[in-house]
């Protein structure tokens, strides 16, 4: 029996043993399992070698879970009446008459390489490497603006906007470039994305994968950052409007009807009101209704936002409800549903056009915009069914071009500037980006004659827009800015003060010039990020304090607003050196500029640019670099670019002159005040690879051709050059210094890497290959990583970590023998060589992990508390954290909405990925967006990390709380169309106003919404609830519905089996309360007939007295029923939310459950 049938046979012990306890009596038996259809296999013969093999195998492993254990503390095996210990093998075999003497040790020679081999693997939960509670990848903080956006959300008083994405994530950004982000449970899109103006509270619809009908509503406090509650509605929401002078929202869906719900402040609880508007009331009979009913819009009316409220049908009716009177006071646009060549069309958009709520613009899916007039004052009947009377037909219908491409109104926005002029903001939803989707119109009164608007062009249709205001404290005047989003998530900007002045000059008949748009990206990235370093906790004692960074975090320029931005384009930063700068970043663009950064907080704070080429060059070279080195301790700075050449920077000694400013984005000559020279050298090929000696001596440089150059950096002068020879990729993307020994003599070495994982050494000194044959795997893949691991503390020696690394944390030679290893990792595997055999060519594999289903597309090492670690980014978006050097999987975790772009040929990609030494990640995403990821548990290396991600401020929610809440509206003249709102148009005389409480309408409103409207309609929505038959009066002062004191187990448990009971009994005195007031409403009607009776009433009815036919008793009982019954609603609510928390929980722990199994499985 030969080796290879040893190994088989091998493989399949393996797979008896695993996790089964084995007695050595069943070994006969596993044997010849393990033999049976082996080839050249004779069980007679070659039992005895297997059964050797497997005894030992058998011993070692029960061994090895007591290798600590003392030996008194030893298990022991009886067998024949004798005590034989577990680590006594030769007493085992000893005993055992199954093994001749001359297969034991063949056999033995077998075990011995494998028990070696596993002998080096540490079991889980001993090791004293990187431990999984040494590691939580997070996010620390987003910067920038987020990929993918699809909708925004304005808070007007607190100048918050939101941003919502594909994948579920909602950014913020607030006053003083403050910035958050919020992740939903799940990554879907919004569907409705709105502000409580001045509460900090965001609301969030969201469509649910699962249940296709099904819209969960999430409210987030934005105080917090954190989700507060979650609302799922039953029916298919395609309405939500958030009423701004309140707290309650209109919910329309598809079945045509509009509920209410009710946002509770502090608990972020969203509750469903009694009150609803069901479609056979507010559209019409059923004859009348049409096919699609489904609610588009439910707009509270400007002038009277508690009383009524415009419902706009996707079948095209226009309906005015009533909310006191419960009923639809005025309907339009029913009878225009067909087109002239009788083709359907629906509405798509619509929005008010007028402060008063008398014109609403309606947009259609044949690309028509109608203006219709609404009733705004109905004090006047005569004037309300004038104005029913005449609306048979749209006030204005606009020709905008829409409709001759049949592109559907996607969006609509009105905005009234100063109350001089009126504009309309009109969205087309096309593909197209050739087509000028996008509109303004000027609203005045001579637009029926001449039509005065602005066709916005940009390089790819959009999907949302918003008009937000940049007006701060310092300012004296406000500035809008029109918002918007592209189809790629891209979002752009105009000035809107030029889209007004352009329409305003448009009609004196003069040739103003377009508004430009400008792409909003972060500050300062005119050119993409092409080679990055990061390092932290640089050993300096003269940081910078919070206020420092506070001040500077203020005055960095924003992605908004646009007077935050410097005419010229130029940001002015002092620089001081590199003493006070805790985390330091720095950056290689494709211009050929080198930027430094400081990243103490979670922003980039711009501390310098450097744009020399030599000593005498300042500009710009226009070439993109490729390889960045810093050594923080010399400061010294070595850049190589495509072309390659290799720069030298050489920084003074700190401090530098206080007056030396230097200009961030412009060119400038006083880099010479803290540049000591610049050395330049040329190479062949782009450099993809640089590093320095441990004595600062030696300079490396390896290309894409497959050449390494090695300069002495005083001169500089070439030592040697070398050309590694390869027949698939020659390119050099890894250099690094080291020693081993070879032959019994230590060895100056340099480890090369290509890009087809090949790894060799080479003679430090003279540049000689160590060994004619190179270390490869059997497949090439493009390799991404190398680096060289102690034997030790397997702290990384190379690149990433030489000038970074605090050397007090390493070990020295002196605790023992140094047993160096190599890491190379690709796209799909990664390997741990032992050093010393790599030197000579030979290939002996320590670890190795196989990629099956992903690929990888960045890696680097990081060390932590115990150990180092390895981070690997899959291009499933998923980070692996492995031990080193065995490669196991600690932790696994994703970054949402960080995707990586894998460079095309000849080209960069648009990610750019660095790591420190202790495991903080820098993602860069484009010019867009930057994720920083924190690897380590409790790792606290970022300050004001609270404080820029506070977006909202209850100071300022106080201090509007302060303000008159009474809103006073100007009722509109008749001159024109638009004439309210022209510029310069004045009142003669004192129009008539209506006035709106807004603290009295909020306590009506609870009092209407609190109660069914409706009867039929509202135990459609509620729960069945039995009915007590027996009638027994209850006396309602002997019920008591407060918040109950904590009681025990059993008494809470009779409370919850008399609640259903108790609040039957609660519905059928309702019906009494009822009929006793039917019964008086009848006894005022005969009493109102006497005046002077009636007058009586009015006075007392003034000053809160009881009328002269009411019943003061029922009075009384009602109010309190009506109190008990909130009471009741509010314990229901409580305990609906109760049984929602034990399913997600249940949910929940069943996924975990899931999860793990799956990972038992898999390991």
């Amino acid at each position: 029996m030969g080796r290879n049938t040893i190994k088989i046979a091998l493989k399949r012990f393996s797979f008896f043993i695993s996790d089964r306890p084995i007695k050595h009596t069943s070994l006969p038996l596993i044997a010849q399992l393990c033999l049976i259809s082996l080839p050249r296999v004779t069980i007679s013969s070659d039992q005895n070698l297997l059964l050797s093999v497997l005894l030992l195998l058998f011993v070692y492993k029960k061994t090895a879970h007591f290798s600590k254990e003392t030996e008194t503390n030893r298990p022991h095996w009886q067998r024949n009446g004798k005590t034989l210990s577990f680590f006594s093998a030769e007493s085992i075999l000893a005993e055992s008459t199954l093994v001749p003497e001359e297969d034991l040790q063949l056999g033995a020679m077998f075990v011995k390489k494998l028990v070696e081999k596993a002998s080096i693997k540490k079991p889980g939960g001993t090791s004293d490497g990187l431990k999984p509670s040494d590691v939580e990848p997070r996010l620390v903080f987003h910067y920038g603006i987020p990929h993918g956006a699809t909708k925004f959300a304005y808070d007007t008083i607190q100048k918050i906007l939101a941003i919502s994405t594909l994948d579920g994530r909602i950014k913020l950004y607030g006053r003083d470039n403050t910035q958050a982000q919020l992740e939903s449970p799940e990554a879907v899109p919004s569907k409705f994305l709105q502000f409580i103006q001045n509460k900090g509270i965001l609301v969030n619809v969201t469509s649910n994968n699962q249940i296709e009908a099904s819209n969960p509503i999430r409210v987030w406090d934005l105080d917090r950052k954190v989700l507060s509650s979650v609302h799922v509605s039953k029916e298919d929401i395609t309405s939500f409007t958030v009423m701004q002078s309140n707290l309650y929202i209109y919910v329309g869906d598809y079945l045509g009807n509009v509920s209410v719900l009710k946002l509770d402040q502090e608990s972020c609880l969203l509750e469903r009101m009694k009150y609803i508007i069901p479609l056979s009331a507010s559209h019409g009979s059923p004859a009348e209704v049409s096919v699609d009913t489904a609610v588009l819009h439910a707009l509270p009316q400007p002038a009277a936002e508690s009383k009524r409220v415009l419902i706009v049908f996707r079948d095209g009716l226009l309906a005015l409800w009533d909310i006191r009177e419960s009923k639809s006071i005025f309907t339009t646009g029913g009878g225009l549903l067909q087109s002239q060549h009788h083709e359907m069309k629906k509405v798509t958009s619509a929005c008010w056009a007028c402060p008063f709520g008398s014109k609403v613009a309606v947009g259609y899916s044949n690309g028509e915009i109608f203006i219709w007039s609404v009733p705004a004052f109905t004090n006047s009947r005569t004037e309300l069914q004038l104005d029913r009377a005449t609306q048979n037909a749209p006030i204005l219908k606009l020709n905008l071009g829409y409709k001759v491409d049949k592109i559907p109104i996607a969006l609509l926005k009105w905005l009234c500037v100063d109350g001089k002029e009126s504009r309309l903001y009109v969205m087309g939803a096309s593909d197209l980006a050739s087509t000028n989707t996008l509109q303004v119109i000027l609203l005045n009164e001579h637009i029926e004659t001449r039509m005065v608007k602005l066709g916005l062009y940009l390089p790819e249709p959009c999907i949302d827009m918003e008009i937000i205001s940049s007006s701060f404290e310092q300012s004296k005047h406000k500035q809008d800015i029109l918002v918007l989003i592209g189809k790629s998530g891209r979002i752009y900007v105009y000035d809107d003060c030029l889209i007004g002045k352009y329409l305003l000059q448009s009609q004196s008949k003069s040739s103003p010039s377009l508004p430009k748009e400008f792409m909003v990206k972060m500050p300062f990235a005119d050119s993409s990020i092409t080679v990055a370093k990061f390092i932290t906790n640089t050993p300096n004692l003269l940081n910078f304090g919070d206020e420092d960074y506070t001040r500077l975090a203020k005055n960095i320029p924003s992605p908004f607003p646009f007077e935050s931005r410097p005419k010229d384009g130029n940001h002015s930063f002092q620089f001081s050196g590199f003493t006070k700068v805790k985390n330091l970043y720095i950056t290689g663009h494709s211009d050929g500029a080198i930027n430094f950064w400081d990243l103490s907080c979670p922003f980039p704070i711009p501390m310098l640019s450097l744009k020399q080429q030599s000593e005498d060059d300042f500009s710009l070279s226009g070439i993109a670099l490729t390889a960045l080195y810093f050594h923080t301790d010399s400061r010294l700075l070595v850049s190589g670019d495509q072309i390659g050449m290799v720069r030298i920077f050489k920084f003074k000694p700190e401090p530098y002159a206080e007056n030396s400013f230097l200009s961030f984005q412009g060119s400038s000559k006083k880099e010479s005040n803290y540049i000591h020279g610049v050395k330049l050298m040329k190479v062949n090929g782009s450099v993809l690879s640089i590093n320095i000696s441990p004595s600062l001596v030696h300079l490396a440089v390896g290309s894409d051709q497959g050449y390494v150059s090695v300069f002495d950096i005083e001169g500089p002068t070439l030592i040697y050059q070398e050309h590694i020879a390869s027949e698939i990729s020659t390119g050099i993307i890894s250099l690094q210094f080291d020693t081993c020994f070879l032959h019994g003599f230590e060895k100056n070495i340099l480890v090369v890497a290509t890009k087809d994982s090949s790894v060799m050494a080479l003679d430090a000194d003279t540049g000689n290959m160590l060994s004619s044959s190179s270390v490869h795997p059997k497949k090439p893949y493009r390799a991404l990583f190398m680096q060289i691991l102690d034997g030790q503390d397997f702290l990384v020696r190379g690149s990433n970590m030489s000038n970074n690394q605090d050397p007090s944390k390493r070990k020295s030679d002196e605790d023992g023998p140094k047993q160096s290893s190599l890491l190379i990792c690709s796209e799909k595997a990664v390997y741990v060589y032992s050093l010393n055999h790599v030197a000579q060519g030979v290939k002996k594999v320590l670890y190795k992990k196989k990629f099956q289903s992903s690929s990888c597309c960045w890696a680097s090492t990081f060390c932590g508390a115990s150990d180092a670690g390895l981070a690997l980014l899959l291009s499933t978006g998923k980070i692996e954290i492995r031990s080193l050097p065995e490669l196991s999987l600690i932790r696994e975790s994703s970054i949402r909405g960080f995707t990586y772009s894998a460079p095309r040929l000849n080209s960069f990609s648009a990610s750019s990925i660095c790591i420190s030494w202790d495991g903080e990640l820098i993602m860069m995403n484009g010019d867009q967006e930057m994720f920083i990821v924190s690897m380590l548990f409790q790792k606290e290396n970022f300050r004001l990390v609270d404080f820029v991600s506070q977006v909202y401020r209850k100071e300022l929610m106080f201090s509007q709380e302060g303000l008159p809440t009474g809103s006073i509206i100007q009722k509109e003249k008749k001159r024109g169309i638009f004439s309210s709102v022209m510029k310069g148009s004045k009142p003669k005389q004192v129009p008539e106003v209506e006035t709106e409480d807004t603290r009295e309408s909020i306590e009506e409103l609870s009092t209407i919404f609190s109660t069914a409207n409706f009867e039929c309609h509202q135990d459609e929505n509620k729960d069945s609830m039995a009915l007590d038959d027996d009638g027994i009066d209850l006396d309602i002062d002997d019920i008591d519905l407060d918040d109950p004191v904590e009681k025990t187990k059993d008494q809470n448990l009779l409370a919850a089996l008399n609640k259903k009971k108790l609040a039957s009994k609660f519905q059928a005195f309702t019906c009494k309360i009822k009929q006793m007031n039917v019964k008086n409403e009848k006894n005022i009607k005969e009493e109102v007939k006497d005046e002077k009776t009636g007058a009586v009433d009015q006075i007392k009815k003034k000053y809160g007295f009881s009328l002269s036919g009411e019943s003061s008793a029922a009075k009384i009982a009602q109010n309190k029923l009506q109190e008990n019954i909130r009471k009741l609603q509010g314990i229901n609510l409580r305990t609906a939310e109760m049984q929602e928390t034990a399913s997600s929980f249940s949910a929940m722990a069943k996924e975990v459950l899931r999860i793990s199994e799956k990972d038992k499985q898999s390991s």
